[in-house]
């Protein structure tokens, strides 16, 4: 039903804005849970307060929880579903190849260990930041994946399996680090970032990533004819005018600094530029300029849930939100081959 509703582009824009508001919803539902149970009612003047809608008279200790720690925590989430989609639909456009992600590629191994470095050994002297770090860590770990590779002409099959072998390097490099130059306390904190946590996420963190994901969204669908010219080849897209060097250069460097910043601040989680992806484009069809927005809401939805599930699934115990995105996103990838398999 669904999915005949997207075939028509009125419905197709309802369908959009009813993600939209859905996910104002969520995040607003996030922002009520936690250790200290809030209202949704409550909650909703908090975010009327803190937004400056209105001036409504509540506990200010409820105020400072949702809004200082609660929605900062939910934006973030929105954005790094948000980007980590629109990275997969990036490079899955680029290497026509429905494996391609920042995960499976290496690139959020790379970021993984650009900032455990700076984190740790102080790597940069200070003026390094560590989302700088991030993405000098996503930008070597690519190259080295494109160099392993013999470049994007080398196939997209030996791209691929160069990414798992560069992940399965700088995820070495990175517990190296960790379990050498960390001590009991900083190894727990580092890991369990690694695994995806939103515990210490703060508002400049979450305005950095909407900053940084919304110019990215709109730089790519800028890049939608091109995206489109790309699944039939790199030399039909020449062939349509499309400059192929420069829009590669220009949406992986994006995706590049989109992973970095995501990474940087709530560490590595898989899944969501793989599977959300093709969810979008069961709904959205294969035109960009559909697809990318669809990708862009659904994995945002998708990682404020995951947020709440990562807080109401274990009684008394927040888990990292990359296992709640795996949980979901294996059975959910597996089905997505089970539908796609090839006939007898």
């Amino acid at each position: 039903m669904i999915r005949w509703l997207a075939g028509h582009p009125r419905a197709r824009w309802l369908l959009l804005a009813g993600g939209c508001a859905m996910l104002g919803l969520m995040m607003a539902l996030a922002a009520s849970i936690g250790t200290m149970p809030i209202s949704l009612d409550t909650t909703l003047k908090a975010i009327a307060n803190g937004t400056g809608i209105s001036h409504f008279d509540i506990a200010p200790i409820e105020e400072g929880i949702v809004w200082q720690y609660r929605m900062s925590r939910a934006l973030m989430a929105a954005c790094a579903g948000a980007g980590l989609a629109l990275c997969g639909v990036i490079l899955q456009a680029l290497l026509r190849n429905a494996l391609a992600e920042p995960y499976v590629l290496g690139i959020s191994a790379g970021a993984s260990t650009g900032a455990v470095m700076v984190m740790l050994l102080g790597v940069g002297g200070g003026v390094l930041g560590v989302s700088a770090g991030a993405f000098s860590g996503a930008i070597l770990a690519f190259t080295l994946v494109l160099m392993l590779a013999r470049g994007l002409q080398g196939g997209t099959t030996r791209v691929i399996l160069a990414g798992v072998a560069g992940a399965q390097l700088f995820n070495a490099l990175t517990a190296w680090v960790v379990s050498t130059s960390a001590n009991a306390e900083q190894s727990r904190s580092v890991m369990f970032w690694l695994l995806g946590s939103l515990s210490g996420v703060r508002w400049p963190d979450a305005l950095l990533a909407l900053g940084t994901v919304a110019c990215g969204t709109v730089v790519v669908l800028l890049f939608a004819r091109a995206l489109d010219a790309f699944a039939f080849g790199e030399d039909s897209a020449a062939s349509m005018g499309i400059p192929v060097t420069t829009v590669r250069i220009v949406l992986l460097t994006i995706t590049a600094l989109m992973t970095a910043i995501i990474v940087s601040i709530i560490g590595a989680v898989g899944f969501i530029g793989l599977v959300i992806p093709h969810a979008a484009r069961f709904l959205a069809g294969p035109n960009h300029l559909r697809l990318i927005p669809a990708s862009v809401v659904i994995g945002a939805n998708f990682m404020v849930l995951a947020d709440i599930g990562s807080r109401m699934l274990v009684p008394q115990q927040v888990l990292p939100i990359g296992v709640v995105t795996a949980l979901v996103g294996a059975p959910a990838f597996a089905l997505i081959l089970y539908r796609h398999r090839p006939g007898p």
